[in-house]
């Protein structure tokens, strides 16, 4: 089976989770969900790469903000521990729109995603074929460059077409992939083994 990395932007993968369990109320796979996808491709997942970033936490944490703080330890405690994952971390901002109310949004995780792809030579020396989870038009100049130089990209997204909806994937990001496929709910079942040989 050939080797591939999944380049995982959480921020946005964290928000098709809720919404298919919000659909079902069935509890979703994590880590699980990456294997899947690659047996999906019939690829080895050889190593993952997740980019994340803390929750938003105001001068005084409120309580939920603690909670929220505490939770996002534990998973990326538990995620470093992992040989075959790279967590990278960038910044939570949080905006007050026109309407008074608090947006929170990612910064900087897109480019750390792009200078990790533009490494792949030196760091996977050998492997190909990149599977991408992610929905923003940030990532087709890489793309472009990443199959220029023999590289296969694999898009995984999730988008429908609602008006105000939060899922929305540029037809160039689409276009520009090797080829794109839509995240369903089964990609999310929980059985099967980790890397590893590691049971779930």
């Amino acid at each position: 089976m050939v080797d591939s990395l999944v380049f995982v932007d959480d921020g946005f993968f964290g928000l098709v989770k809720k919404r298919f369990y919000k659909e079902d109320g069935k509890p979703k796979s994590y880590l699980q969900t990456f294997r899947n996808i690659c047996s999906k491709e019939g690829l080895n997942l050889k190593h993952l790469y997740i980019y994340t970033a803390p929750p938003y936490q105001s001068p005084i944490p409120t309580q939920k903000e603690d909670f929220l703080m505490k939770q996002y330890q534990n998973m990326t405690k538990m995620l470093r521990r992992k040989k075959w994952i790279t967590l990278r971390e960038g910044r939570c901002r949080k905006i007050i729109n026109s309407e008074g109310v608090g947006e929170f949004s990612q910064k900087g995780v897109d480019a750390l995603i792009i200078l990790d792809m533009c490494d792949i030579k030196d760091n996977h020396p050998g492997i190909n074929k990149i599977i991408l989870i992610a929905s923003d038009s940030d990532f087709v100049p890489v793309i472009e460059r990443m199959k220029v130089r023999i590289f296969e990209i694999i898009l995984y997204t999730y988008f429908d077409r609602n008006r105000g909806s939060k899922f929305s994937t540029s037809n160039h990001l689409l276009n520009v992939s090797s080829k794109w496929v839509m995240l369903r709910k089964e990609d999310f079942n929980s059985s099967g083994t980790l890397p590893g040989g590691v049971k779930k």
